[in-house]
């Protein structure tokens, strides 16, 4: 029996071959973090992105999919075995919520510019806004990621806001209705469809309009960072809105278009299982004329 037959990674068909090399590799390098198994594995199986970076945390999230159902056993997370030393100390309170408002025109902060999360101590500020104030919190997305401040100037420069891109939804029924691609030209085109996964204003900010202003401003300006990061150029941002909590007037404003309503089933579910989330409203956003034409044909 195939037991592999319905085994993708990425959109790679993944057989008994490549299966049984994956089981021989976590048994003969059982002294490995789960983390190197994963950068051994693609190294292997030639698992890149096209800049050539290897799709390592990819992979690891595939090897605890394969350990969750029972086709292999992986050592102990070390995230597990070492928690008390990857705990974050506790964050400064004051820039975390500071105790005034900012409240301003956008023509007065204008321009809004986006500005990129690179070095460490604005990964760390980027990850305790979106922890302490976006009502999903910070988690690690799957896949390929790309995080923006959003910044205003006016009398002085301040950052008003985090937003992050992020692999996009493996399935959903109404977005790929509309591109009108088939399962081949699907899993061939993905890649050039980027998630906005997380968007927050802080909760002490009060600019009228600043957040349609900042989704064009991230219209503008993706396509051409997503492709200098990973070297693939997108073609479409999509995103998810919770409907029991938000209008999506801010992306209806900057023109993104409404599509439907996913089915509650988890982003990267690929065998049609609820897993409890709730269904949320898809909006996309072409980034180019004739996208959907491009993403058939990629």
């Amino acid at each position: 029996m195939n037991h592999s037959k319905n085994l993708n990674f990425c959109g790679i068909q993944v057989g008994e071959k490549e299966l049984e090399l994956i089981r021989d590799t976590v048994h003969d390098c059982a002294g490995l973090s789960r983390t190197e198994l994963a950068h051994t594995l693609c190294e292997l199986l030639e698992w890149r992105r096209p800049n050539g970076s290897l799709k390592a945390h990819e992979c690891r999230r595939f090897l605890e999919e394969l350990e969750a159902q029972g086709f292999l056993r992986l050592p102990e997370s070390q995230s597990r075995t070492r928690k008390a030393a990857t705990i974050m100390p506790p964050a400064d309170a004051n820039r975390v919520a500071p105790s005034e408002l900012f409240e301003a025109g956008l023509r007065e902060v204008s321009p809004v510019i986006l500005e990129i999360v690179e070095t460490p101590e604005d990964q760390r500020l980027w990850r305790e806004w979106v922890g302490h104030h976006h009502y999903l919190g910070f988690k690690v997305p799957f896949g390929a990621q790309l995080r923006y401040f959003i910044r205003v100037h006016g009398s002085e420069p301040r950052r008003v806001g985090c937003l992050q891109l992020s692999s996009p939804a493996w399935r959903m029924a109404p977005r790929d209705r509309w591109i009108g691609w088939n399962e081949e030209e699907r899993v061939r085109g993905l890649q050039r469809i980027v998630q906005n996964s997380r968007f927050l204003i802080l909760p002490w900010v009060r600019i009228p309009h600043l957040a349609s202003a900042a989704l064009a401003q991230m219209a503008r300006r993706v396509a051409t960072d997503w492709e200098a990061r990973y070297a693939v150029r997108p073609l479409l941002l999509e995103t998810l809105v919770d409907s029991a909590r938000f209008r999506g007037t801010c992306y209806r404003a900057a023109n993104w278009i409404f599509l439907g309503t996913t089915t509650g089933r988890g982003r990267m579910d690929r065998e049609h299982r609820r897993d409890g989330a709730a269904p949320k409203d898809i909006f996309v956003y072409p980034l180019c004329r004739g996208a959907r034409e491009k993403l058939r044909n990629p």
